[in-house]
């Protein structure tokens, strides 16, 4: 059986690759502490020598739109092309390609529609920066195949916190019972708190602080009951319009398990939004 030998959980800040590769006069005043605190994490996946990605993320309505909006969808390609060209010219990010692990893409779909999960699927799916930039922070060289897994988490109606986390669960499961011998790591990126075009967009730190604190709690400390006592479809508008990020992080808590202590936990403020970077090993650190 295959083996599980990392849970992580971060934030996807599309301008990391920017801030990180620029220099001189272009390069920002908080980019050295942000590599810095960026290698740090890597080495958290580095240790656990994964041999597959199943990487957990959110289009963000660039393949994805109103006439036809999956709540939850697997690729299943042998390749994956990444980024769109709007984050090409506004974030500018690479153009990349990677490679699929199609037979646990497989697995997991027909395994998950088993479990009670109607999944979408898609041969033909292209990825964007959810995934793509977790790559460039945890994994620049790209070399290992990846079971992309999107969620919705933009159009209404969404599904229900508690849903992500049912299936964050149901995915550990499924992982651990796949028939191969690999090591598979599974790496999910949300957000805390966020504010995309509103009026509290553009301030020194995320625009809900006392949220960010109270998330990065639920999450360090694996308390999912106590999250999702808390948490709901309608709160998330409060902590910023785009906060509903936040369920892919839950549905990484339910990988994690409940009641598990993260053992790596980091965040950064930048000047609009708390970064946030958390690792689990299910079975020690570097087994």
């Amino acid at each position: 059986m295959a083996e599980l030998v990392a849970v992580i959980a971060s934030t996807h800040h599309p301008f990391y690759y920017r801030a990180s590769t620029s220099a001189g006069e272009d390069r920002p005043d908080f980019a050295d502490e942000w590599v810095r605190k960026v290698e740090a994490f890597r080495e958290t996946l580095t240790k656990a020598r994964p041999d597959v990605l199943v990487m957990v993320g959110s289009d963000h309505f660039h393949q994805l739109w109103l006439d036809n909006m999956p709540q939850f969808l697997i690729g299943k390609a042998p390749f994956y092309d990444a980024n769109w060209y709007n984050e090409e010219r506004e974030f500018g990010l690479p153009r990349m390609q990677m490679r699929g692990q199609e037979d646990l893409s497989a697995y997991l779909l027909r395994e998950g529609l088993d479990a009670g999960f109607d999944l979408a699927f898609s041969n033909e799916l292209r990825i964007d920066h959810s995934i793509t930039c977790p790559i460039i922070t945890l994994r620049p060289q790209n070399d290992l195949p990846i079971v992309p897994v999107y969620t919705n988490i933009f159009a209404p109606p969404l599904p229900r916190p508690k849903r992500f986390v049912q299936l964050g669960r149901t995915i550990r499961e499924l992982v651990e019972s796949w028939p191969g011998n690999q090591r598979v790591a599974v790496i999910g990126t949300g957000h805390l708190s966020l504010e995309l075009g509103g009026p509290r967009q553009f301030g020194p730190h995320g625009p809900d602080p006392e949220f960010d604190a109270k998330a990065v709690e639920w999450i360090s400390s694996g308390d999912i009951e106590g999250c999702l006592a808390e948490v709901t479809l309608d709160s998330l508008h409060a902590p910023g319009n785009a906060t509903h990020g936040f369920m892919d992080f839950m549905l990484m808590m339910g990988v994690a398990g409940e009641g598990r202590k993260a053992d790596y936990v980091d965040t950064y403020d930048l000047f609009h939004t708390m970064e946030a970077y958390f690792t689990w090993y299910p079975n020690g650190a570097g087994q």
